[in-house]
């Protein structure tokens, strides 16, 4: 069958992308799935930085890729061996499948998945090979999802379901920047009421991780970004102190308001000057907390004598250290319940041909989560 996709045929396109438009709008061929796969009707797919990364090449991947990770539909078709999921219903789309069989499944960690990382590495589906195709040949899988298209086929281990009457573009939101942030919060540093909390860069993820420390019971809580915008969309959420990054003093300030230093500091920027800053607001005994996705050979500098005679923790937290199956109900409950106001995170949605604009908007801080919506 054809589909229309967002294809990325060569990384580190000048900016701005309105101009040289590194993504393509291309109708492209899709294969039927196969054993356990699935094709779902996309019908909303968040823009993230994780993209971004890709686009400006941050993030090296193999070309040509469709992009897109984060992302909602409805099942269209099932494959072989696929008899947990029927035509009609609503998933979510999550960009590291897990076998369910390699040592870190079997441990509970399925986001750290041996051959979902391999597959995507290499731009293949879970079960090996690729199933987009143009007339040059193969295209790659981003995150084995290509989600900025109008179907997807998708390992059936890349799929959560969902109730019906979940809004699809804040149903998107869920597969990743909820379940990076509010799971770097209740999963990775299983922060308690009453804690204080500091979450650095306020992209989609780090709000979400505002969230995920407000309905943890988190106090006090400090955001801190370069936008005032973003600062203001953060104390809006709830009881939440602001920090201006760019101010001289900006570590002191959140170590004044968290009597000392934080109880834990997240590092939601992706780069290595606010994870030393992290690092700096946390107190003595406390725990720095990275979801950040710095270029490759980035590479930062610890004090080692205060890692031992401060009993410091410095923790890496990928896609939220989740169970997607167990986390992204939860999480949806608490949005239902009004704890979770995943719906605040959203700044607009967008038809598929202007995602090249709307990269721009997401490099230069004017949005958190742009989603592109499809009939």
């Amino acid at each position: 069958m054809e589909t229309r996709a967002a294809v990325l045929r060569a990384m580190g396109a000048a900016r701005p992308y309105a101009d040289s438009r590194p993504l393509s709008v291309e109708t492209v061929t899709l294969d039927p799935p196969g054993r356990g796969e699935v094709l779902v009707a996309v019908k909303a797919a968040g823009l993230c930085h994780s993209d971004l990364s890709v686009i400006n090449g941050d993030r090296p991947r193999p070309m040509p890729m469709a992009l897109g990770h984060e992302a909602a539909g409805v099942v269209e078709q099932v494959g072989e061996g696929v008899d947990d999921l029927s035509p009609g219903d609503h998933v979510v789309m999550v960009f590291m499948p897990s076998c369910g069989c390699c040592l870190p499944c079997a441990d509970g960690r399925p986001a750290l998945c041996e051959p979902g990382a391999a597959a995507n590495g290499k731009g293949e589906l879970l079960a090996g090979g690729r199933r987009l195709h143009d007339s040059h040949g193969d295209l790659n899988h981003h995150l084995g999802c290509s989600a900025f298209a109008d179907r997807a086929v998708v390992s059936r281990r890349s799929l959560v379901k969902v109730d019906r009457d979940l809004p699809f573009e804040h149903a998107a939101l869920f597969g990743c920047a909820v379940l990076t942030g509010v799971g770097a919060v209740v999963n990775t540093a299983r922060v308690q009421a009453g804690q204080s909390v500091v979450v650095i860069g306020l992209g989609g993820v780090g709000l979400s991780s505002v969230l995920g420390a407000l309905a943890a019971g988190a106090s006090p809580v400090v955001a801190v970004d370069l936008s005032e915008d973003k600062l203001a969309l953060a104390r809006s959420l709830g009881p939440v102190q602001t920090v201006n990054a760019s101010a001289a003093d900006a570590v002191e300030q959140v170590r004044a308001l968290t009597h000392g230093g934080a109880d834990f500091a997240f590092e939601m920027a992706g780069s290595v000057r606010p994870l030393e800053s992290a690092w700096k607001m946390t107190r003595r005994g406390g725990t720095t907390v990275t979801a950040g996705l710095p270029p490759p050979d980035a590479a930062l500098a610890v004090n080692v004598v205060s890692l031992v005679a401060e009993e410091r923790t410095l923790k890496g937290s990928y896609i939220g250290t989740c169970v997607p199956s167990r986390d992204i109900p939860r999480y949806v409950a608490l949005f239902r319940q009004g704890r979770l106001p995943v719906d605040r995170l959203l700044s607009g949605v967008i038809a598929l041909d202007d995602i090249n604009t709307a990269f721009d908007d997401l490099h230069e801080g004017r949005t958190v989560r742009t989603v592109v919506t499809f009939p």
